[in-house]
């Protein structure tokens, strides 16, 4: 005879029991010790890649650039940060002021007005603001040698002029020399843009080496004048820029043309290649035009006697190309 089941055997419908949790890792704590001793180096590594960054003309204005508008910046936003700190103290002393009598004296403290740490923050913000101003400064010194950039920059274009015209004369001739169709002829819409952007430069460049120099008393200019001067320069410079812009919207639509053109497959690369060329051209256009576009209502600002733009919106357009130029130079000087 069977015994039936005993009670503990039969299922009971119950959840089958997993295997008990692990417990949780233990957090590891910050490798303190570790940092503190890779600081030399990585500190060391730092002041290497920057010293790198600065061996160059071009480098050393990105990194005045960026530490001028940077600072300027931050000036600005603890200026702007104090502003209600400071209503509200003005607030309470005219409430303080309109509820005694007419015949009562108020003498006001110097240490009681704004309080300690608005003041510090003020000074603070003061001092940001000189320092950009002096860098501001050392940026333009250094931008007085550069009508001498500008003189090779013409000599270039008018040999790439010569070399055009005598292409085009050998190959009208009929010789059969290769050569001649072997050079990339430039059209009369790049030929106008260059050199409108070469008089556009010097003119800029002539007028703010003007004023800067005035500004030193090296010229004989007044006040106004400088001023004058500042804002011609700036409109030949806003000039520059605004061509610039369209060049590079000329420029992608030529880009798309040829991409577009069945002639563009002839030439013998993977398609791999053409992505990737087609991929770098592209992220140098959109940096290209990112920072013309930044620069483009800075000169407008500068350019007019009321300006056009707020001082917190100057700096931080300004920053724009600031960063795109840095990391850039960041990254070719690894």
């Amino acid at each position: 005879m069977d015994l039936a089941p005993s009670a503990t055997g039969l299922p009971t419908g119950d959840p089958v029991p997993s295997a008990p949790a692990a417990p949780p890792p233990k957090a590891k704590p910050l490798p303190i010790k570790a940092l503190l001793e890779a600081a030399p180096s990585n500190i060391d590594a730092f002041l290497a890649h920057l010293q790198r960054c600065l061996q160059t003309p071009s480098g050393i204005d990105t990194c005045l650039l960026l530490a001028c508008y940077s600072t300027r910046l931050t000036g600005t936003l603890l200026e702007y940060l104090t502003a209600p700190a400071i209503r509200r103290s003005a607030e309470q002393l005219l409430a303080i002021a309109s509820s005694l009598p007419p015949s009562a004296t108020l003498v006001f403290s110097s240490k009681a007005f704004p309080s300690p740490s608005v003041a510090a923050i003020l000074e603070l913000s003061k001092r940001l603001k000189a320092f950009a101003g002096l860098v501001s400064e050392g940026r333009m010194f250094l931008r007085l040698w550069g009508l001498i950039g500008m003189y090779f920059w013409a000599r270039g274009l008018v040999f790439k002029l010569i070399a055009s015209r005598r292409a085009s004369a050998s190959g009208g001739a009929g010789d059969g020399d290769d050569k001649s169709t072997a050079l990339p002829k430039e059209s009369l819409i790049d030929t106008t843009i260059a050199w409108t952007q070469l008089l556009s430069c010097i003119a800029f460049q002539s007028l703010e080496n003007r004023a800067f120099l005035a500004s030193k008393g090296v010229l004989g200019l007044d006040g106004p004048g400088q001023v004058k001067t500042f804002r011609w320069a700036t409109r030949f410079w806003g000039t520059f820029v605004g061509i610039e812009i369209g060049r590079l919207l000329y420029e992608k639509y030529k880009r798309s043309s040829a991409v577009s053109s069945p002639a563009s497959s002839a030439d013998n690369k993977s398609v791999a290649v053409i992505e990737q060329e087609e991929r770098e051209w592209t992220d140098t256009w959109r940096k290209s035009l990112a920072r013309n576009c930044a620069w483009f209502p800075l000169t407008v600002h500068w350019s007019l006697e009321q300006g056009l733009v707020n001082e917190l919106t100057v700096p931080a357009l300004a920053l724009v190309p600031g960063i795109i130029q840095i990391r850039d130079l960041w990254k070719r000087t690894a």
